[in-house]
């Protein structure tokens, strides 16, 4: 039985190398010839799984991303072929709210105001989303939402805090984006925000994207940037055709690391281990998680304390600092970044 595991997903290959051929690949040159013989794939977001890399693969019986994105994969043609496929959805949640609070600290710092002075609008209220909401409320901000699909499914509305987008984009002084990346259907996401709906902000108003670059038009970006303070840790053309100017002009720019944590990615390995392990029936890694993470341990914390610790735990300005001088170096530095712990 022969496994290939993206060189980046942590534990994976020692976890899964006495129960199989576990060899450690380089996901962004992955080609079609290396899979032909596998069993299962790890990945992360650089392989594309599609018919292009796995037509020749007749023993893949399983592919796992270890993120919570999955744009990257051809889910229909996986389950045309009867390839089990699973995702690390959540897993990184409390990290990507931790990048979000450290990016609502600095402006309070910066722009000098409290949450209750403020509406936050959250577009995309899923596993990250909601806990985003769940925090803001307790810190004082007025929260909007906005998510059609929980909203048609679960008859949420405006008792519940759900508004239209144009409403929430209207109200909103900051705005943060936590959609996955659809191209189709009844409620894409690509270029959701647009010249359209970025001419609804106010001026002054902030904008967070820690979703998919995609979600946001980077031109229109560009053309609103003189009157919107902008916070960007996902970008389209990500890792090697970001927009310099956009890099420049954001107030607090990335390498796509808002939701690395140690936990996240403990978390992430773990959730693709054990779906792994239940397809090929591989009982000694049912409930497996890497020894010496200590898991996440969720509270609550008050607006006050959250603003004293983040920068301990999560320090951005440096980040985005070392990004603007070395643009050149975004995948080295998202593939080398220090595991920031999770402390709430």
């Amino acid at each position: 039985m022969k496994i290939l595991i993206d060189q980046f997903v942590p534990y994976a290959v020692e976890t899964l190398a006495p129960y199989a051929e576990a060899v450690s690949v380089d996901g962004r040159t992955l080609q079609k010839e290396d899979v032909a013989d596998a069993d299962a794939l790890i990945v992360r977001t650089r392989t594309r799984c599609d018919a292009a890399l796995l037509d020749g693969a007749q023993n893949m019986k399983f592919v796992g991303t270890a993120t919570i994105g999955y744009d990257h994969i051809d889910q229909p043609y996986l389950a045309s072929r009867g390839i089990r496929f699973t995702s690390a959805a959540g897993c990184n949640r409390r990290a990507v709210l931790q990048w979000v609070s450290a990016v609502l600290a600095h402006l309070a710092a910066v722009q000098g105001w409290r949450p209750e002075q403020k509406t936050l609008g959250v577009v995309g209220v899923g596993n990250v989303g909601s806990l985003v909401v769940e925090y803001a409320r307790s810190w004082g901000f007025r929260v909007l939402c906005s998510d059609p699909p929980r909203e048609r499914v679960e008859g949420l509305g405006k008792k519940d805090g759900f508004v239209p987008l144009e409403q929430l984009l209207r109200e909103s002084d900051i705005v943060t984006l936590h959609t996955p990346l659809l191209r189709g259907g009844e409620n894409p996401t690509f270029h959701l925000i647009s010249d359209q709906t970025l001419a609804l902000l106010k001026d002054g108003a902030t904008l967070l994207n820690a979703s998919r670059g995609e979600v946001a038009d980077t031109r229109a970006l560009l053309r609103h940037s003189d009157r919107l303070t902008l916070c960007i840790d996902v970008w389209e053309g990500e890792p090697d055709d970001i927009n310099r100017e956009l890099l420049r002009v954001a107030e607090i720019s990335t390498p796509h690391i808002a939701g690395y944590s140690a936990q996240g990615k403990a978390n992430a390995s773990a959730i693709v281990i054990e779906a792994l392990a239940e397809r090929l029936g591989i009982e000694p890694l049912r409930g497996w998680y890497p020894e010496g993470v200590r898991r996440s341990a969720p509270r609550p914390i008050s607006w006050e304390e959250m603003c004293r610790e983040i920068d301990g735990y999560c320090h951005l300005e440096e980040e985005s600092q070392r990004m603007k001088r070395e643009p050149e170096d975004f995948e080295h530095r998202r593939n080398t970044y220090p595991l920031r712990e999770e402390f709430f």
